[in-house]
């Protein structure tokens, strides 16, 4: 039986980045980086202030990445979240359970109501990774990303329920 895990983001995470960094990854958030920008990500990865990203774990091999961070969303503070495993390890069901493990995280750690997700309208495999991991869609929405590039994406959310709160 296999066991998927988040590890804490470290220097193995900018390996990762280099891997994800292929057309075929990066085609609905821009396109690819270069090895300056994904140097500078992977030093922000490891600083966050207010979230944690994570590298996915499959047996040993890191096979992905998630995370949440800090953004205003309609006037409110919410979690958002990314995530993106790599092309051999696609179609398992591995980025919907690291997406609820990373909620888990977020609902323990944080201290906000929502974690959001923004996939592309057009990215549908990102948009049912939002679905299997029980987030409602709000509905379609302008988003910024990268900064400064405008693209039209699904306004995913879930509710974060402290697992004290009962």
């Amino acid at each position: 039986m296999t066991s998927l895990e988040l590890a804490q983001w470290s220097g193995q995470g900018l390996d990762l980045l280099r891997r994800q960094n292929s057309a075929e990854m990066t085609e609905h958030l821009g396109g690819p980086e270069t090895a300056e920008q994904l140097r500078r990500r992977h030093e922000r990865y490891l600083s966050l202030a207010d979230g944690r990203m994570f590298l996915v774990v499959l047996d040993d091999q890191v096979v992905g990445s998630v995370g949440y961070w800090t953004r205003e969303w309609n006037g409110e503070q919410v979690y958002e979240t990314g995530y993106g495993i790599l092309p051999e390890y696609q179609g398992r069901g591995f980025a919907a359970e690291a997406l609820r493990l990373c909620a888990q995280r977020a609902a323990r750690d944080g201290s906000h109501a929502w974690l959001h997700a923004f996939p592309s309208v057009h990215h549908e495999a990102s948009n049912a990774v939002c679905r299997k991991a029980g987030f409602e869609l709000v509905g379609p929405c302008e988003f910024e990303y990268p900064p400064g590039h405008a693209i039209r994406s699904n306004d995913w959310r879930l509710a974060l329920t402290r697992p004290d709160a009962h």
